[in-house]
């Protein structure tokens, strides 16, 4: 006998949903509970626990000393503030490059100790391709990430992808293996805006774009460099509150008023 649950559709499920009703898709990051929480409850649709974490929540100079065991525990943190939006966690550097296997045990153990409902990967690459295909093979939805992947910084920096003809049929190619693969979305980060618009319209899966143009069929940001927590600010991510200075200047009026001595 068939039961309700099996007609209902997986939460990772809902992007592909999404594209098809032209939805757009707000997504945002989160490390820790409260800001989870918050993003949540204001209606961001996905949520991604980013190694990003690594610069913006520990102060690392990029995103390579991050662990598995940390994005663990973060996941856990996040998931913990969430009640209606998607989870995706990032798989961090050395984590899953090394074999599928390794993959799998990192994929799946994101899973087994979070609520989490699908990690990411990044390039497009023939290996992690691959890889991705074994991950979705036995259940675990992946998000793809191509463009500017800052796990790979000592080759590309931090410079636009994709500009010139052949790096930009390298991301056409990439992004349909990925696709054929079985990614649920795909995060377009910093390539050219007509570029991210013909993969977009090409792919049946959503594209999630950052600093890469309005046509994408969503858009992520670091949620620091949302609010203005960063002490840097990306080119194509305008802050758009001042958190940083409100925040130091309540403290500062605070330790004002507790160094100076009462009448």
């Amino acid at each position: 006998m068939s039961t309700v649950a099996e007609f209902m559709p997986t939460a990772i499920a809902h992007l592909s949903r999404w594209k098809q009703q032209n939805r757009r898709i707000a997504a945002l990051t989160a490390a820790d509970f409260v800001i989870a929480q918050i993003l949540d409850q204001a209606g961001v649709d996905l949520i991604l626990v980013g190694d990003s974490l690594g610069m913006v929540t520990l102060g690392f100079a990029n995103t390579l000393p991050v662990t598995l065991e940390m994005m663990v525990h973060h996941a856990q943190a996040v998931c913990r503030g969430v009640s209606r939006a998607i989870v995706v966690v990032d798989l961090p550097f050395l984590s899953y490059q090394a074999s599928p296997e390794q993959a799998l045990l990192a994929a799946g153990r994101m899973l087994k100790e979070t609520t989490a409902q699908a990690v990411k990967l990044e390039g497009g690459y023939p290996e992690v391709v691959e890889t991705i295909r074994r991950l979705v093979q036995v259940g675990i939805p992946v998000v793809g990430h191509l463009g500017l992947t800052p796990q790979s910084v000592h080759r590309l920096g931090y410079r636009q992808q994709g500009e010139d003809p052949v790096a930009a049929e390298q991301i056409r190619q990439q992004s349909q293996s990925l696709a054929a693969a079985g990614v649920s979305a795909i995060v377009l980060e910093h390539i050219p805006e007509h570029l991210a618009a013909e993969l977009t319209r090409q792919l049946v899966i959503p594209t999630i774009g950052i600093g890469a143009g309005a046509d994408c069929d969503g858009q992520i940001l670091v949620t620091h460099d949302l609010i203005g927590l960063s002490a840097q600010q990306p080119p194509f991510a305008p802050k758009r509150l001042d958190l940083r200075g409100a925040i130091a200047q309540v403290v500062a009026e605070y330790c004002q008023e507790i160094h100076t001595p009462s009448e």
